[in-house]
């Protein structure tokens, strides 16, 4: 999901991209990440990060430059949407100072989500951990912020299921996402979030700035979600999404109390696209959803997380108050490809 500015790395305001940033290390001329060499194996941490530093990468386009991370050994590397933009060409840099070009075949905005490949074999591809992490284990990013290569930040996952709502991102929600407080800054999107084994937990998205009051409040993408999306653009080249077909918003209960409504909190159904599944399953404007397949929706943001857990064609059972009595409709979900 594109967060960032034209330049893909302006705030949205209070969330920031940590996807790209205009200059590189290499420019103010301070060095690139390297190696100790004097570092012992004494911390397990330090043989986590030297085994894991080759299979993450620095893509920079004519905007700017974020992180990626090797996906398979055959050239496949993972990253953010927001990173590559509306490239079709990048350029990648490895580790060992390898700089190739390298081609975007892929990418879907609504997760974010986008893959390159080059003309490399025999890379070091991440091990990618299908669970989610519990919050309290130690989390490492590694990427390129700032242009600074293999910079290594270490923290704890801070939460997981994480929500930005679209007043804040300035388009749609993010959602599902973890979050860490391992530093994340300009740059950092696309890299890799890791676990004490070194497994990928994460694909690094966005951070919220200090100028908000936050202080280390970072986020990023599950890897299921990215073996998910990653597997159908390999595949397809596009992502089928399910489709529900409504225009929603967040009730407030101060919002429900100006309307005069009974119900203070759901999404509220601004409108309804003719033809669509929920269309077709009855709900109208002015309907406001209270829960989805049997979990309560809060926001807009519990919607498309409910979303997430469901395919194009599943029936799914949508809980809608119309009118202060609530009902459960049967909606069989369409598909929306990008």
């Amino acid at each position: 999901m594109k967060i960032a500015g034209p330049a893909a790395c302006a705030a949205m305001v209070a969330v920031l991209a940590g996807g790209c940033t205009h200059q590189t290390a290499s420019e103010t001329g301070a060095p690139a990440g390297s190696s100790n060499p004097t570092a012992t194996a004494a911390d397990p941490i330090v043989d986590v990060v030297a085994r894991l530093e080759p299979s993450v990468v620095t893509i920079q386009t004519s905007e700017g430059l974020g992180s990626g991370v090797v996906y398979r050994s055959d050239g496949v590397l993972v990253t953010n949407a927001h990173v590559v933009g509306t490239a079709k060409q990048v350029q990648v840099s490895f580790a060992d100072g390898t700089k190739v070009p390298g081609q975007v075949t892929g990418s879907d905005d609504l997760t974010d989500l986008a893959v390159v490949k080059v003309q490399r074999s025999g890379l070091p591809a991440v091990t990618v951990r299908p669970d989610l992490p519990s919050a309290g284990e130690t989390a490492l990013a590694i990427g390129s912020p700032l242009g600074f290569e293999n910079t290594v930040t270490e923290g704890i996952i801070s939460g997981v299921s994480r929500q930005i709502p679209a007043s804040t991102t300035g388009g749609r929600p993010l959602v599902d996402l973890i979050q860490t407080d391992a530093a994340i800054s300009p740059g950092n999107s696309g890299g890799a979030l890791i676990d004490r084994q070194g497994r990928l937990v994460g694909l690094n998205e966005a951070y919220i700035p200090p100028s908000a009051g936050a202080v280390s409040i970072g986020f990023a993408i599950p890897a299921s979600t990215v073996t998910d999306v990653a597997g159908q653009l390999l595949r397809n080249g596009t992502v089928a999404h399910p489709f529900l077909g409504v225009t929603l918003t967040t009730l407030t209960a101060q919002v429900a109390q100006e309307l005069g409504m009974k119900v203070t909190s759901g999404a509220l159904v601004r409108q309804v696209q003719s033809g669509s599944p929920a269309a077709t399953a009855g709900v109208q404007s002015g309907d406001v959803i209270v829960s989805f397949n049997g979990s309560p929706v809060q926001s807009v943001g519990d919607v498309y997380a409910a979303l997430r857990k469901v395919k194009p064609g599943d029936k799914v059972s949508v809980g809608v108050n119309r009118g202060g009595k609530v009902s459960t409709v049967s909606v069989t979900l369409g598909t929306l490809s990008r």
